[in-house]
C-alpha cells in the first residue's frame, strides 16, 4: 500500500461521496480505458482533455481524458505488436486469474479507439488494408490508412468507482507522447462527446473542474516525466479504490 500524502488525501477525498447511495444494490464496475497523450515537445508538457456534456449521468461537467467502456471488438481487432513486457506486468496485477493477456491488450486498444471516437486523434502508423473490422468505430479509424499501435503505451494507474453508485468503472489509464500519433495534434474532430478539446499545461489542467482521479493522475503523470523515457515502461503503476469509504492506493510494479 502507498503511504497518501496530505495533499493527495485532500484531492482524492474532494468528491469520493459524490453519486452516493445508500438504497443501490451492488454494481458489478465494467472495464474502461482512458488514453491521456503527452506532448513533450514543448518547454511546458501539455496533455490533451475535453469536458463531459452536462447530458452525461457519469461525471457531467468535469475535464477528462478521453476514453470508455472496453468493447468485445477491442479484443477480436487482431494487431500484430503488443504492449511491453513491463507495462503488461502491471496490468496482470490483482487480476482475476481468469482475466486473459488478450483482454489486458484490448484494453489498450480500447484506449486507442475511444481517442479517436473522442478526439479525431490516431495513435498509430501507416497500414492500408492490413486489418479490417466489422465494428463501425474500428473501421472508421482503418479507413484513415492507419492501424492502431500500443507498443509505447505506458500503464500508469487503475482506478475502481467506489460502491454504491449509480455507474461503477474499472479503468486502466494508459499514457502515450503526441509523437506517436499519425495524423495532425492540431486537427481535432471526434464525436462531439467531449466539448472544449483543448491541449493544456499541466497547471492549466489542474485549474479545471476535474474528477478527483483525473487530479491524482496529473500528479502522477509530472512525477513520471521526470525519468527518461525508456524507464518510464518500468515505473510502477497505481491502483485506486476505496475501503470503508476512505482511499486505498496500491503500487502496481
Amino acid at each position: 500500500m502507498k503511504k497518501i500524502t496530505e495533499a493527495e488525501q485532500k484531492i482524492l477525498n474532494k468528491d469520493v461521496h459524490e453519486g452516493f447511495d445508500a438504497k443501490l444494490p451492488y454494481i458489478r464496475p465494467v472495464d474502461a480505458a482512458t488514453l491521456v497523450i503527452i506532448d513533450s515537445n514543448r518547454k511546458k508538457p501539455r496533455v490533451l482533455m475535453g469536458k463531459r456534456s452536462a447530458k452525461h449521468k457519469f461525471m457531467p461537467n468535469k475535464f477528462v481524458f478521453p476514453g470508455g467502456r472496453v468493447d468485445p471488438c477491442d479484443t477480436r481487432l487482431k494487431t500484430q505488436d503488443t504492449l511491453r513486457a513491463p507495462v503488461m506486468r502491471r496490468l496482470r496485477q490483482k487480476t482475476s486469474t481468469r482475466m486473459t493477456d488478450n483482454r489486458l491488450r484490448g484494453m489498450a486498444l480500447a484506449a486507442v479507439r475511444e481517442t479517436f471516437e473522442e478526439t479525431g486523434l490516431i495513435i498509430g502508423s501507416s497500414g492500408t488494408g492490413a486489418l479490417s473490422s466489422s465494428n463501425p468505430e474500428w473501421a472508421a479509424f482503418l479507413a484513415q490508412g492507419a492501424v492502431p499501435s500500443i507498443r509505447n503505451l505506458d500503464f500508469v494507474g487503475r482506478a475502481i468507482t467506489p460502491t454504491l453508485r449509480p455507474r461503477r468503472f474499472d479503468t486502466r489509464f494508459f499514457c502515450v507522447e503526441a509523437s506517436e500519433l499519425f495524423n495532425d495534434p492540431k486537427k481535432l474532430g471526434g464525436t462531439g462527446e467531449l466539448l472544449e478539446l483543448h491541449w493544456l499545461t499541466f497547471d492549466e489542467a489542474k485549474k479545471k473542474d476535474l474528477p478527483s482521479i483525473t487530479h491524482y493522475v496529473l500528479l502522477e503523470l509530472e512525477k513520471r516525466l521526470q525519468v527518461p523515457t525508456p524507464e518510464r515502461f518500468k515505473k510502477p503503476a497505481f491502483f485506486f479504490r476505496t475501503a470503508n469509504s476512505k482511499p486505498d492506493i496500491a503500487i502496481l510494479r
